[in-house]
């Protein structure tokens, strides 16, 4: 797990910070090392792959801005106090939610994350696969250990929804809505989604792993046949490719912002009530038939939104308004001659 103290990641903020060559007297002094030491440094820089100039009687420069998608320059680039303290990069790894568990149980502090570039076994909402194409994509896994109720740490998935939907309107210049309760539309098309997972006893949080997946620039013939209609992309929705790096700083603020109200607060529902009058904002199911599945039990009825503790509510035609706490939700389409409901919404 890499630090944003370390070292190498002090280098780099040195040279980016720099109008010219940086002196290795200079990074000695700062660093508090030797100058082989931050000889060494650097070479295990460029092998990562930034392009580091050396100059005799001049110092070390960036060459390039081309900067490598990894864990020293996510924490280069973080400007939190807690979400992105620490950060575990793989090239692949099975799951980024399966290490952030392993990580947490042995002790990793609140806000560390783990990013892949690819994950070979990624996992979505009850067992679903999370396809995870590689050098494309998002895919983080952010440790947090809240004093609050095992019963309301599901709240922490709205609280992460409004944390990616702010960043996705700010970045694509266009409002997503999100699908109850843990996914991010554009026009119908999933971008993103959000998997939480919880180590607890009866009445305390050891800690909860909040894992999320954008598509950032996504090419849509990347997924199976059978996703690709319902998918879409930051790049296809922006008209162009935008960085990794900057998609994944600006959640881990956002995601701090409304941690830190929510505690402010206290992490009771009370706490939570700005986040869900915030992620209602985005909600666009409100007044539509929904058909929700759950185990063996399929319920259709009228959205009549979300209540305090995030259970949708659906109004059946009885009229009685029925409170549903997990499910698979589908959009109806209600017209004479179609009751049909879509997979995608």
């Amino acid at each position: 797990m890499l630090e944003r103290s370390s070292a190498e990641v002090r280098i780099i903020e040195l040279l980016k910070g720099a109008t010219g060559p940086v002196s290795g007297a200079l990074l000695s002094r700062e660093l508090g090392m030797s100058r082989s030491a931050v000889w060494k440094h650097v070479e295990a820089l460029r092998k990562a792959g930034y392009a580091i100039e050396a100059k005799p009687r001049a110092g070390y420069r960036l060459a390039s801005k081309d900067f490598p998608f990894g864990a020293v320059e996510l924490l280069s680039s973080v400007q939190t106090d807690t979400v992105g303290s620490q950060a575990l990069f793989f090239d692949s790894v099975d799951s980024t939610n399966t290490e952030a568990l392993r990580l947490a149980r042995d002790g990793a502090v609140e806000g560390a994350v783990i990013v892949a570039d690819t994950q070979k076994q990624g996992r979505g909402r009850v067992g679903r696969k999370w396809v995870s194409p590689p050098r494309v994509n998002l895919y983080t896994s952010i440790i947090l250990r809240p004093s609050m109720l095992p019963p309301h740490a599901h709240m922490l998935t709205f609280l992460a929804a409004v944390a990616m939907a702010e960043v996705i309107e700010k970045v694509i210049k266009k409002r997503p809505t999100v699908k109850w309760p843990n996914d991010i539309l554009v026009d119908g098309r999933k971008i993103a989604g959000i998997l939480l997972e919880m180590d607890s006893e009866i009445d305390r949080v050891h800690f909860v792993v909040i894992g999320i997946g954008v598509n950032i620039n996504l090419d849509i013939d990347l997924l199976p046949h059978e996703l690709r209609i319902g998918a879409t992309s930051v790049s296809i929705e922006a008209g162009s490719d935008y960085s990794r790096v900057e998609f994944a700083t600006a959640l881990y603020y956002a995601l701090e912002k409304w941690y830190k109200i929510v505690s402010g607060l206290g992490f009771g529902l009370d706490g939570f009530a700005p986040v869900v009058e915030a992620w209602r904002s985005y909600f666009s199911h409100e007044g539509k038939t929904l058909r929700v599945s759950s185990f063996n039990d399929t319920i259709e009825g009228i959205c009549v939104g979300i209540d305090s503790d995030g259970a949708l509510l659906l109004r059946r035609p009885s009229g009685e308004v029925e409170r549903i706490i997990s499910g698979d939700v589908q959009l109806c389409r209600v017209e004479p001659w179609n009751n049909e409901c879509e997979e995608g919404e």
